[in-house]
């Protein structure tokens, strides 16, 4: 069924995707009779009011509130700070913030030489001079992302506690070679959403439950819900996360900050506790559209290990930060997907104040432009899902070798039924049985579900619309305010965007366009595969034509709406 003329493949994340695609089991009936939280403030781009807020806690100010990589950077050059200072005063931040008193709960654990690390790197930068921008940046990366030190990689699952991966990831070494500072791992919907139609976002066995830090009883979203509510918290300078579909830009938008979803094969995802090998990726979250963008230039390159960044030799940079235009807007021509709108009258209200801007800062809007297959790929999505991620999961499980307490998605389903009062409290693994279910990658049920995928997400989708008007890129909402953390029942999500972008493999980028009732909501700006100079160039330009972000207040409610 369709809720205020929406269609199905309006649902935001992959997890709502999936919750209802499984409840109802027909594609008819996707789209999650879930009411979203209901907001009654008038929308405001940035309102100086706030919305009214219970129990504001008594927090010391925070000098490196809001700071930014070039800001740290200039920090570091003239003397006022050091790497190792940085990662001391994030170290306190999180003691204070996210461990105490508001009790974010977004850092799955610490990295112990975080200190020796950014000493090493501060010896160099005397020595040497500095590598790049990231160089002495502390970064928090998501706990699918595998590190070859002494910290874990669990997917928040403590069926793979005191387990440790035989090498970096391709996104670490990347990081490590940039000379940042991997500060520690964040918390994340268990297994990225994937083991439960039901589940609730930014909960795991090993992590417990991350809170959106704008309003603690809200959810930040997820998978990448630790990254999100963390790097908004200002834990630490900037984030990795990833995304499936919609969790990077789903917490991004849940938590006030630029998130990017790039190309599959733009960033490796060798290392990276898996789904789907045709929808996965990682990418940078952070505070501002020009960090985001110069963290992306720091985790391209092909990896021998990822056989699709092979696609990224000669399309992928370095340098992303050389796209952030405060004119980027002028002359571009972007399509309104009107059918990822009517969710939320709010949410509509701000989406035309968003298109307003566009105009203002000299864009061409084509109103609407609609990707004709809409809705006609959720249930393939689902199938394709089902079939990689028993497949790559298990591939990836047998190279955390000999030592690793699970080698297949058996064994997990199994853990977790031995283990059904520490790892099931909420809910439960049925996506986990049905994926295990499947037969290998060769069915022609799942071939054919693929070739659907990406011949009406890419051909018959993004691809043919941009050609049609002649696009540049295309704008729908991310999502809705975030909506109140429900361990009963689930997520209680609305609407959303991303899954055009997702299925297809191609860039979305998240921005803040506005607050409702003190909660941040994003907007999407999504195209083609390697157009993350183009995105990146418009994301940037609304941003600073608005300048939406504000920074969280850790309230513990703003009401119910």
């Amino acid at each position: 069924m369709a809720r205020n003329g929406l269609t199905p493949s309006a649902v935001t994340s992959r997890r709502s995707f999936l919750q209802s695609t499984l409840a109802t089991g027909a594609a008819a009936a996707l789209y999650p009779a879930l009411g979203a939280p209901r907001v009654s403030a008038t929308p405001s781009r940035a309102p100086s009011g706030k919305a009214p807020g219970v129990a504001v806690p008594d927090l010391k100010p925070f000098e490196l509130e809001e700071i930014t990589i070039p800001e740290l950077q200039d920090g570091m050059k003239s003397g006022k700070f050091t790497a190792r200072s940085l990662v001391e005063k994030y170290m306190a931040r999180i003691d204070e913030i996210d461990k105490r008193g508001p009790a974010v709960n977004a850092i799955i654990e610490l990295n112990p030489d975080a200190l020796s690390i950014a000493e090493a790197l501060d010896q160099e930068r005397k020595a040497k001079g500095a590598r790049g921008l990231m160089h002495g940046i502390p970064v928090l990366i998501k706990d699918n992302i595998d590190t070859a030190d002494k910290m874990m990689t669990t997917a928040g699952s403590l069926a793979l506690v005191g387990s440790k991966p035989p090498k970096d990831s391709f996104v670490a070494q990347r990081l490590r070679a940039a000379g940042a500072v991997i500060l520690g791992k964040t918390n994340l919907s268990e297994w990225a959403n994937i083991r439960s139609s039901h589940s609730t976002s930014g909960w795991s066995g090993r992590g417990g439950l991350t809170k959106n830090p704008y309003a603690l009883d809200r959810n930040p979203c997820g998978s990448s819900s630790g990254t999100g509510a963390g790097i908004s918290a200002n834990l630490a300078a900037a984030g990795i996360g990833t995304e499936t579909d919609g969790s990077i830009v789903c917490p991004s938008s849940s938590n006030g900050l630029a998130g990017i979803k790039p190309t599959v094969g733009l960033v490796s995802r060798g290392g990276i506790i898996p789904i789907s090998h045709s929808q996965d990726g990682a990418g940078p979250m952070c505070r501002t559209v020009r960090d985001a963008a110069i963290l992306l230039g720091a985790l391209t390159g092909v990896d021998p290990d990822d056989a699709a960044t092979a696609a990224s030799a000669g399309k992928s940079q370095t340098d992303y930060a050389q796209y952030c235009d405060p004119n980027g807007l002028k002359g571009a021509r972007i399509g309104v997907a009107r059918k990822y709108f009517g969710f939320s009258d709010s949410v509509d209200a701000l989406m035309e104040q968003t298109l307003a801007v566009l105009k203002q800062q000299g864009a061409t809007l084509v109103d609407p432009a609609d990707i004709e297959t809409f809705g006609k790929f959720d249930e393939s999505e689902l199938l394709v899902f089902m079939y990689e991620l028993k497949a790559d999961l298990n591939a990836y499980l047998a190279r955390r070798g000999p030592g690793a307490p699970v080698r297949t998605l058996q064994d997990i389903i199994d853990f977790n039924d031995h283990n059904r009062q520490k790892e099931m409290p909420y809910f439960g693994q049925d996506l986990f049985v049905k994926a295990q279910a499947k037969g290998p990658l060769t069915d022609k049920e799942y071939v054919d579900a693929l070739a659907k995928n990406h011949q009406l997400a890419r051909t018959e989708g993004i691809d043919a619309l941009m050609d049609k008007h002649h696009l540049d890129a295309i704008v729908a909402p991310t999502g809705g305010p975030a909506w109140l953390t429900d361990l009963v029942n689930g997520d209680h999500v609305a609407g959303g965007s991303s899954n055009a972008a997702a299925v297809a493999g191609y860039p979305n980028i998240n921005v803040t366009a506005g607050f409702l009732s003190g909660l941040p909501v994003g907007v999407s700006f999504f195209g083609r595969a390697w157009s993350e100079p183009t995105l990146i160039k418009l994301a940037y330009s609304f941003e600073q034509a608005t300048k939406a972000r504000q920074a969280p207040r850790f309230l513990a409610s703003i009401g119910q709406g």
